[in-house]
């Protein structure tokens, strides 16, 4: 089976889900996904009408099937559907259902192997395969990809292992389809790669180019990274991505940035000492490596632990920034120099060097637990601390949650409104 680009329609509104196939097809995409979310939201009517809008397409229900096949298949198939997906964690029984429903109704069976466990994935193919499947897909669910995961490991043992048609899915961009190819794929799966593209027609275009001539094309979005590419993202995101990708949390409440347009990333050096007390804040810039921010817990009030004169030493080694539930100094100075610094407090007043405090343990600012190792980013909004345990993972998240935003202020720039495009007054609580 020669390479083919398969789009998936991961909406919750059919209308949105709508004008991202017509781009696509426009470049010639001819496999069209409804996905999960957009079956859940809009019901089996997104299958109808994308079969009647797209009459040419092949078009797949990616229902995910895990029990009742033979009812959910002949529905599918009834809807419009050319394909449908069951999951290959359900019994050999549902799959076989499946696979008769479709002999009688006129619909191919893929079998995705999400959360199949890598080492029993080659057998469980095999044994699919021998259920009489038309198609098998390994794919590296979203939360997944979060962590920093990809789903080509996987797909190399499972097309080894059997001898129809392999799909592939999990996070694949210009950058990477060409590797899915390579690996065994005959069907790349591409969701927001496309459908969160400015341009998904431009997008589309670039990645069958890719799939075509082995090539890859750079991509600035659409790619989760690991451990080594976190600050990379953390310097593209906003304060605010990274508060919806905690839910909403993770923000050092009254604690505001020296001035505007301001831009902070960095590993936590915690420091808690008494108030007014700036030896342990002092010392602890000689302690930092270049890049850490400082994370001061002075108790919330004055007098100031720090000014221009710490300032100036921290520029020299190098450090990403300071942040003090306390009180600051020299901000005039401060300002001129650049050097991002976020405080609860402002005040003429300096504090004397006495020596209290400690480095390097944890403190709570404004509620948040910070330890030495998470991770702080501050901006014109404010200060998020993400836990060190769950830096890929918000990373990845808070890109996503950007691509998504890019995505939405295109559709709201072509004559809309934020309200129309995402159809508020449909989700809201009746």
């Amino acid at each position: 089976m020669k390479p083919v680009l398969q789009v998936a329609l991961d909406f919750l509104n059919l209308k949105r889900a709508l004008a991202v196939a017509e781009e696509a097809v426009a470049a010639g995409v001819s496999w069209i996904e409804a996905g999960t979310p957009l079956i859940k939201s809009e019901g089996l009517n997104s299958i109808r009408v994308l079969r009647k809008k797209f009459p040419k397409a092949t078009i797949i229900a990616d229902m995910k099937t895990m029990d009742v096949g033979r009812i959910e298949a002949e529905a599918a198939a009834k809807a419009g559907a050319d394909i449908i997906s069951v999951l290959g964690l359900s019994s050999d029984s549902t799959i076989r259902e499946c696979v008769e429903a479709g002999k009688n109704y006129g619909i191919k069976v893929e079998v995705d192997l999400i959360e199949v466990k890598e080492s029993q994935i080659e057998k469980r193919a095999r044994k699919i395969q021998e259920l009489g499947v038309d198609y098998i897909s390994v794919h590296c669910p979203i939360d997944e990809q979060m962590q920093g995961k990809d789903p080509f490991s996987r797909l190399r043992k499972v097309a080894k292992a059997v001898s129809i048609p392999v799909a592939c899915a999990g996070g694949i961009n210009s950058q990477t389809a060409h590797l899915a190819v390579k690996a065994g794929a005959s069907i790349v799966i591409v969701g927001g790669a496309v459908t969160k593209a400015k341009n998904p027609k431009q997008a589309a275009k670039a990645i069958q180019k890719v799939i075509t001539t082995g090539r890859a094309i750079k991509s600035e979005y659409f790619k989760r990274v690991s451990f080594s590419g976190v600050r990379e993202v953390l310097m593209k995101v906003s304060a605010a991505n990274l508060s919806d990708a905690l839910h909403r949390s993770g923000d050092l409440k009254e604690i505001h940035p020296l001035f505007k347009g301001i831009k902070m990333v960095g590993r936590a050096l915690t420091v808690r000492t008494y108030p007014g007390d700036w030896a342990k804040t002092v010392e602890a810039i000689d302690c930092a490596q270049a890049g850490d921010v400082l994370v001061i817990d002075a108790g919330g009030v004055g007098p100031a632990v720090w000014g221009e004169l710490a300032t100036c030493a921290a520029l020299n080694r190098k450090l990403s920034g300071i942040v003090v539930d306390g009180a600051v100094r020299d901000t005039s100075q401060i300002r001129k120099l650049r050097f991002p610094v976020f405080s609860k407090l402002i005040t003429p007043t300096a504090g004397e060097p006495k020596g209290f405090g400690e480095i390097g343990v944890c403190v709570k600012i404004s509620g948040i637990r910070v330890c030495s190792g998470d991770w702080i980013v501050g901006d014109d909004d404010g200060v998020v601390c993400i836990p060190e345990d769950r830096a890929v993972e918000v990373a990845n998240r808070a890109m996503s949650i950007l691509e998504q935003e890019n995505r939405l202020r295109e559709e709201i720039n072509k004559g809309s409104t934020l309200g129309k495009v995402i159809e508020l007054l449909k989700w809201e609580k009746k």
